[in-house]
């Protein structure tokens, strides 16, 4: 008698554990949900409703959509989704929605170290890029990042800028051993993979008599970059060039900074050895990469989640459109990030300090 093979979908309800089912039904809804809920922190913030909330108090969606100069049935229907999920408090005796001080934090004040609203332009730039991401996943090629969406790039500048300007200066600098006293009295930087020079520019206003060199092969981050150098009065000691760590010329700098990039390169190791040529005989690198423990094991949780899955489509993809392609990845760890800058000749590597997000990685030769 013919039989047929069974899969799971067709398995006896005994065999499924119900409660399991559901969890994860619940879990996988509670993701979807948090993908609608982007579109609509996107929305309200290139709209200016956050910042029209931040500190009134309750107010009605009349109230919102005048103070946004938007429509209010429109911001009507936004406003319950924000409550929803529980982003915005509604009060019913009032039919009003307040912003508690906390969420304009995270959704409002754009120099708070928590605000994070712009972050959504990165995953809407990796669903722009779904055609290059499955293209690159049936060949193995790459996808350089110059290829990406151009929402990708301001969403990762937003991403980082205030958490670096949090910690950068502060605390990750002060964690080297004698760089805070080498930059006070004039030392030469180079900003490997600087993007919109937002770590440069940050160094440079700190360090009035050091002089900083950022590289980046992204020809449009670099001319954002020279641009919010001459915006925040530091053009005079900051240079920009569109090129990467293995194509610096120059020598003798007392510190070269890769701020999360190294895992993106296709030739990390490489990268390294021009960093040590290019050293002053004393000088340090400075290594800050996504955090991560050196086993997959370790690193089940949210931060790592979304690491891992930039790291699919942007970090990884961009480090196999170079040369080698050894795509470390986002979620590389100290072990393996170490392992780079052996084979490179450097004799020290250190855990400088550590963050929820960050590794703050010490090498010298």
């Amino acid at each position: 008698m013919k039989t047929e093979t069974q899969t799971p979908l067709d398995a006896p309800t005994g065999r499924i554990d119900d409660t399991k089912l559901n969890a994860f039904l619940n879990r996988a809804m509670s993701d979807l949900a948090a993908g609608y809920t982007g579109v609509m922190v996107s929305l309200g913030r290139q709209l200016g409703l956050y910042e029209a909330m931040a500190g009134a108090g309750p107010l009605s969606s009349h109230e919102v959509a005048a103070r946004g100069g938007c429509a209010e049935r429109y911001v009507r229907e936004w406003l319950n989704s924000q409550v929803a999920a529980s982003y915005l408090t509604y009060h019913p005796s009032s039919q009003t929605y307040e912003l508690s001080p906390e969420h304009a934090l995270v959704l409002a004040d754009k120099d708070s170290p928590a605000y994070v609203a712009p972050a959504w332009e990165v995953p809407a730039s990796m669903w722009i890029d779904q055609p290059k991401s499955l293209e690159a996943f049936r060949t193995g090629e790459g996808v350089s990042w110059a290829e990406h969406d151009g929402r990708l790039y301001c969403g990762v500048a937003a991403f980082y800028r205030n958490g670096y300007r949090k910690q950068l200066v502060p605390e990750w600098l002060p964690a080297l051993d004698g760089v805070v006293e080498r930059l006070t009295a004039g030392a030469r930087v180079a900003d490997i993979g600087c993007g919109y020079g937002l770590s440069t520019v940050l160094m440079a206003k700190a360090f009035p008599r050091s002089r900083f060199h950022g590289y980046d092969p992204h020809e449009a981050s670099i001319a954002e970059a020279r641009r919010h150098a001459g915006e925040s009065g530091v053009a005079e000691r900051t240079r920009f060039t569109v090129g990467t760590a293995k194509m610096i010329t120059e020598r003798d700098f007392d510190l070269i900074c890769f701020f999360d990039c190294l895992h993106d390169l296709g030739d990390p190791v490489g990268a390294a050895i021009a960093a040590r040529q290019a050293l002053a005989e004393d000088g340090t690198v400075l290594v800050v990469e996504p955090f991560a423990r050196d086993h997959m094991e370790d690193n089940i949780n949210t931060i790592s989640t979304l690491y891992y899955s930039a790291s699919t489509t942007l970090c990884c993809a961009h480090s196999l459109s170079e040369e080698v392609g050894l795509a470390l990845g986002a979620q590389a760890g100290e072990s393996r990030l170490c392992a780079v800058f052996q084979e490179a000749g450097f004799t020290r590597f250190r855990t400088a300090m550590e963050t929820p997000v960050n590794l703050i990685l010490e090498a010298r030769p």
